[in-house]
Parts: structure tokens; sequence; C-alpha cells
């Protein structure tokens, strides 16, 4: 069965794209070849399913999803004053200089970087990804 990652899905509509894996053209999926109990899919899915020819092109038939991608929780405090860009892209020079320095050298050497060290990065990178969501 072919396989690819869900380009867009709109669930009130009721469709969306996936782009295979193969390079082929994007496949039309309907809701109608959803498994059960699915009602949303979100970009970069992993799904595999079976294809059909309609006369407005090829659609996906049968989809079964091959993964689930994990979402952050979103906080549920009010949210903070958006940053100014110039706080914003320091914020992004300093990400940049932990992840040179102290993430990419023990990657290089073919180890995990320290867990205290990423968690940190985690929480930095977190607050930035929150910043240019707005």
């Amino acid at each position: 069965m072919p396989t690819g990652r869900v380009k867009w899905y709109n669930a009130e509509k009721g469709f969306g794209f996936v782009s295979r894996d193969d390079g082929g053209n994007d496949v039309f999926m309907h809701r109608d070849a959803l498994p059960d109990g699915v009602t949303e899919l979100k970009p970069g899915q992993k799904v595999e399913y079976g294809i059909v020819d309609t006369r407005r092109g090829v659609q996906a038939m049968a989809v079964t999803l091959k993964d689930t991608p994990q979402q952050r929780t979103r906080r549920t405090e009010p949210a903070a004053p958006r940053r100014s860009p110039e706080e914003l892209h320091g914020l992004i020079e300093d990400m940049i200089k932990i992840l040179e320095d102290q993430v990419m050298p023990p990657l290089r050497r073919g180890r995990h970087p320290d867990r205290k060290q990423t968690g940190k990065l985690a929480e930095v990178m977190h607050a930035v990804a929150d910043e240019l969501e707005g």
C-alpha cells in the first residue's frame, strides 16, 4: 500500500490532500476514507492508503494512520504581551549559540547531549515557538 504524509486536512469541509512518499502527485482524501472514530488529521501525519482512480483524479481509500503527531499542550495562563522583534531576535541568537556550543559538539562525537542542558534548551525553544505563534 502507498504511504504519504497529510499535506492538509479540513475537518469542517471533510477533505484534504496527502503528499505521496513516492513523489507522485498529491492524493485527494475524503473523510469517508478515514478510520472509524478519526475526524481530524494534522499536517505531517504519516498515513497508509489504498488508491482509486476517479474521473476527478486519484483518491485515497481505506486510510490507516501510521503515527500520530505529538502535540504540545498550550499554556492555560493568560498570554503575555509579545516581545519586540529586537528581543525575539536576541532570543533566537541565544538559542543558536546554545545549540552550537552545547548540543552540536556531543552530536558530532556520536553522543547525545546532557539531559539537563537539553531540558533547558527545550524550554527556550518552546518559549521562542510561543512567541513566533503569537
